[in-house]
């Protein structure tokens, strides 16, 4: 939107306020043009190289369409990535202890952990612990579970780089705190992700079925199978069980002899648990219940529970463990559901890979060695997920502003011929966005993708340029070939001011390495790349096509 506003505000001040500043400022000169030393060089070098180009128009079309081709090849190798992960200057570690933690317990771990990082690590500032959910739940998370948030200083009094002090810090807390998993994120991107997915890590494998045990077991042969790819790191496997559960399970047959009615042995159930009401106590206009509560202490003895009293019909205390089995038993932490499906999610973060290789990787290995039951599948979410969506969209907002550029064009010529060989300009762009992604070693992400579009736009200019002049060559009385070689002479530096001017501005973005500069670094890179190839295709391809279309045009009639 802002770069929508800037050009409408340029485009206005083009035709209003330059036109006069232009009489004030520009003094009158000769009417023939003086050529900068800089482009009379330029020029020196282009017009012989030109006339080798015009004189080789087969192998000029054979290295053009083999560029191209090259291309696509890299692009399929160029792997891919929702967003470039931003450095935040600050890290998170994400502790996971069993579900059946006591809070002190959880406490004493985040300590320990805290005073082990501060001693091994000098790049720490602070370490800040926060353990199970807030008051106001804004992030529900169970007692078990632990975000250390870890203030560091300056990277120029880091002894490692980003990636190695992550790994160092992960390698820290296993050796001094084994009992607990642990996975190292960043506050923001961790955030990020669970609003956005659900998922606190970058990529989760969505297993969906009906049977917890079943999905626990698909789960762990999952995690065995990830461990084996490389670029997965801090993989977690969702706890679906591990907390006790007390069971009472009344006994059919001793109810029956006793006398005593399953809601006797419900009641005694409340009293345990939440509390049973036996009545109220009113003071004025105001009205108290009475609730019944058993201590909590005897939840830790079946002895006792067992020994509680249940009053039989006859009147009888009869012991609740002759009336019903009382047992501890292991039970599910949570049952999560997505579209009405039971879930579980293993997830795990990347690093020094991409995000779709490693994707495409483990699709391929599950998929071969783990045969689901009947009813079973298996979904990648996270940025996974959000990458497939952008890509999507820019599916379909691509192809239209393409076909918009083609529109356009045809209504500055009235013919679809020269708007077509302009619009060759696209597609060399794209080469040389995807070639300087591949130098670089960038995978394509969508900011890479918004690069592109924005790319279109300033390629096509170029080619707008020349065909432009060509044409008033042309009316001038100029042959086809004529008038292109003349029209590529006269405005080489049109073209290259464009490319160059623009290119120029896009530096900063491309080499800064500034906090935020993560997501900037590939729409910069495209661009230039693209303008480079673009110019490239203007002043020599371009005149060659144009040439070569109506000398085939004039065989033709």
């Amino acid at each position: 939107e802002t770069v929508l506003y800037a050009l409408f505000g340029a485009f206005v001040l083009s035709l209003t306020v330059v036109p006069v500043l232009a009489t004030y400022i520009l003094k009158v000169e000769e009417p023939e043009e003086h050529e900068t030393w800089l482009f009379h060089k330029f020029k020196i070098y282009y017009v012989p190289i030109l006339d080798k180009f015009m004189n080789a128009k087969s192998k000029v079309f054979t290295v053009a369409i083999a560029s191209i081709v090259l291309s696509f090849v890299l692009f399929a190798n160029l792997g891919a990535e929702f967003m470039p992960e931003l450095d935040e200057g600050s890290m998170l570690l994400e502790v996971a202890r069993l579900p059946s933690v006591s809070i002190s317990e959880s406490i004493d771990t985040g300590r320990r952990i805290e005073h082990a990082l501060k001693e091994k690590f000098p790049e720490l500032l602070h370490a800040v612990s926060r353990t199970g959910s807030p008051d106001i739940a804004t992030d529900p998370m169970g007692i078990d579970r632990t975000d250390i948030y870890l203030q560091l200083k300056p990277k120029e009094e880091w002894r490692f780089e980003r990636e190695k002090l992550m790994q160092a810090l992960v390698e820290n807390v296993e050796e001094s705190v084994p009992e607990v998993a642990v996975s190292v994120s960043q506050p923001i991107k961790m955030r990020t992700n669970e609003l956005i997915a659900g998922i606190r890590s970058d990529i989760g494998v969505k297993i969906f079925g009906e049977d917890i045990k079943t999905l626990r077991e698909i789960g762990e042969k999952t995690s065995n199978e990830l461990r084996k790819i490389n670029g997965v790191v801090d993989l977690k496997i969702e706890q679906l069980g591990g907390l006790n559960y007390l069971r009472i399970k009344p006994r059919r047959e001793s109810l029956a002899r006793y006398g005593v009615n399953i809601l006797d042995i419900n009641q005694v159930t409340e009293i345990l648990s939440s509390g049973y009401m036996a009545g109220s106590v009113f003071e004025g206009n105001k009205r108290f219940d009475i609730t019944i509560k058993t201590n909590r202490d005897i939840h830790f003895n079946l002895e006792e529970i067992r020994s509680l009293p249940v009053k039989s019909s006859s009147g009888i205390s009869i012991p609740l463990g002759d009336l019903a089995d009382v047992y501890i038993e292991s039970g599910p932490v949570q049952i999560s559901h997505q579209n009405q499906y039971r879930r579980m999610i293993v997830e795990f973060n990347v690093r020094g890979r991409d995000m779709m290789s490693v994707v495409n990787e483990a699709n391929e290995l599950l998929t071969k060695n783990i045969p689901l039951p009947v009813g079973y599948r298996f979904e990648f979410g996270g940025k996974y997920e959000n990458y497939i969506s952008a890509r999507n969209t820019l599916l379909v907002v691509v192809p239209l502003t393409l076909c918009l550029i083609l529109f356009l064009l045809w209504l500055a010529f009235g013919q679809v011929t020269p708007a077509l060989m302009i619009f060759l300009n696209v597609p060399f762009a794209i080469t040389g966005g995807v070639l300087f992604l591949y130098l670089r070693g960038i995978p394509f992400s969508i900011s890479a993708g918004v690069g592109f579009i924005a790319l279109f736009g300033v390629a096509v200019l170029n080619g707008l340029v020349l065909i432009s002049f060509t044409k008033e060559q042309e009316l001038e009385g100029l042959s086809h070939t004529d008038a292109v070689v003349s029209a590529a002479h006269i405005r080489l530096r049109p073209v290259l001011m464009t490319a160059i001017v623009a290119a120029t501005g896009f530096i900063p973005m491309a080499v800064s390495t500034s906090m935020g500069a993560e997501v900037q670094r590939p729409l910069a890179t495209v661009v230039i790349g693209g303008l480079i190839t673009a110019s490239i295709l203007t002043l020599l391809v371009l005149p060659v096509v144009y040439a070569k279309y109506y000398e085939m045009k004039k065989d033709r009639d």
